[in-house]
C-alpha cells in the first residue's frame, strides 16, 4: 500500500478545479504512459487502455471543487457559475450543501493557477464566503488576488494527512484516480475513464459520448467515488458504499452481486447508499433525495445500452480539504478491484 499513498500524495498536490482540469489530466497521463499504458485524451474525459482493453471498464471523475475569477476581485464557487447550471438538477450532494458551504471556507489557503498550462499564478487565502441569493452561488473574498483575469481557476492548496487509522484531503475524488493509477500499477490491463466537470453535472456527457464514438455497449462499468456520511462512527462501520439505484435509473450489472460476494468472502462491511437514504427518509418523515450520480444519468441518457454500478468509499466533511475515510475503507475497495481485474 505504501505505493498507493506515494501516488495519492503526488495527486493531491495537482490542482483540478471543475472545467480546469487540463493540467491534472496531463500529470495522470505522463504517470500512467511511465507505466506502459496506452492513454487517449478526447474532449472532457482522459482513456487509458491496457494490453487487455476489454477486460474491464473503469471511471473515476478527475475534477474537484474550487472557485473561478469571475471579475475584478470577484470569485465565484466554479461548479455553481451560471454557465454551469444547465446540468445541475438540484438534487446533487454538493447542491443540497450549497448552503451550509461558506462558514468551512474562511481562512483556508487557495492557489491560483493557469487553466491550459497549469502555471502556478500565486497563494492566497479566503477572508469571507457568503450566499448570494440572486446569482445562488457562494461569493469569495480573497486577499491577495486582486491581479487575476476572470476564467482563472483557484484550487484549495491541500496534502495528504495520515493520523492513525484516517486519512484526509480534499478527496472527492482523486483518491479513486490515485486508485485507478495503483491498479495499472499491479497489472489491470482493462480500460479506465478519467471525466471533467463531474461537479457541474456535466462528466456522463463526455463518457456517453465515447461510447457512442466507438460503438461500445456493456454492462460492466464500475464508477468509482466517495460518498458522504455524517459522522466519524458511521463510517467506522462501513468498508465501502454500493447503490441499488439513484434518482435517475436502476443499477442492473452483474458486477453489483460480484462485489457483494466478494466482499462477503473478504468480511468487507457494505451499505447500500439508497436504501440508507430511504431508511434516513422513513425515520425523519420528510423527502431526502436519493441523490445523482455520473452512472445513474448514463443510463438514463443511453436508454440502458450502457449499465454498471458504483463502488464508493465513505467519507466525512465531504467536499473539503478536511474529507476524511478510513485506511481500511480503501484497502477494500482495493481488494474488491484486485478480485475483480487481477488474478495475482
Amino acid at each position: 500500500m505504501e505505493l498507493f499513498y506515494d501516488i495519492l500524495k503526488q495527486l493531491i498536490r495537482i490542482p483540478s478545479v471543475v472545467g480546469a482540469e487540463h493540467p491534472f489530466f496531463m500529470f495522470i497521463k505522463r504517470e500512467l504512459e511511465e507505466l506502459g499504458v496506452t492513454v487517449e485524451y478526447y474532449d472532457g474525459v482522459l482513456v487509458a487502455k491496457g494490453n487487455n482493453p476489454e477486460s474491464g471498464y473503469i471511471s473515476a471523475h478527475a475534477d474537484r471543487h474550487g472557485l473561478i475569477c469571475t471579475g475584478h476581485n470577484e470569485f465565484q464557487y466554479a461548479a455553481f457559475i451560471a454557465k454551469n447550471k444547465a446540468d445541475l438538477t438540484g438534487n446533487s450532494s454538493s447542491e443540497q450543501l450549497l448552503h451550509n458551504f461558506t462558514a468551512r471556507f474562511v481562512e483556508e489557503k487557495v492557489q491560483a493557477y493557469q487553466p491550459w498550462s497549469g502555471t502556478y499564478l500565486g497563494l492566497g487565502s479566503i477572508k469571507d464566503a457568503f450566499l448570494c441569493e440572486r446569482r445562488n452561488n457562494i461569493i469569495f473574498k480573497i486577499d491577495g488576488f486582486d491581479y487575476l483575469f476572470p476564467g482563472m481557476p483557484i484550487a484549495f492548496t491541500d496534502k495528504l494527512e495520515i493520523k492513525d487509522d484516517l486519512i484526509s484531503a480534499q478527496l472527492d475524488n482523486v483518491i479513486s484516480i490515485a486508485i485507478i493509477i495503483y491498479m495499472y500499477a499491479i497489472g489491470y490491463q482493462g480500460t479506465a475513464f478519467f471525466t471533467a466537470s463531474e461537479e457541474a453535472g456535466r462528466s456522463w456527457r463526455f463518457l456517453l459520448e465515447w461510447f457512442k464514438r466507438f460503438n461500445i455497449k456493456t454492462n460492466e462499468l464500475l464508477v468509482l467515488d466517495t460518498s458522504p456520511y455524517p459522522s466519524l462512527e458511521e463510517i467506522r462501520n462501513i468498508d465501502i458504499v454500493l447503490r441499488h439505484r439513484d434518482s435517475n435509473a436502476v443499477f442492473r450489472s452483474p458486477l453489483k452481486d460480484k462485489i457483494k460476494k466478494i466482499a462477503v468472502k473478504e468480511k468487507i462491511k457494505y451499505n447500500f447508499k439508497d436504501s440508507y437514504l430511504k431508511d434516513k427518509m422513513l425515520k425523519n418523515g420528510h423527502r431526502v433525495s436519493l441523490g445523482t450520480t455520473e452512472l445513474g444519468r448514463l443510463i438514463h441518457a443511453s436508454k440502458g445500452e450502457i449499465q454498471g454500478t458504483t463502488l464508493q468509499i465513505p467519507t466525512i466533511g465531504y467536499h473539503t480539504v478536511h474529507e476524511t475515510t478510513t485506511k481500511r475503507a480503501v484497502e477494500s475497495m482495493i481488494t474488491i478491484l484486485k478480485n475483480i481485474y487481477v488474478k495475482i
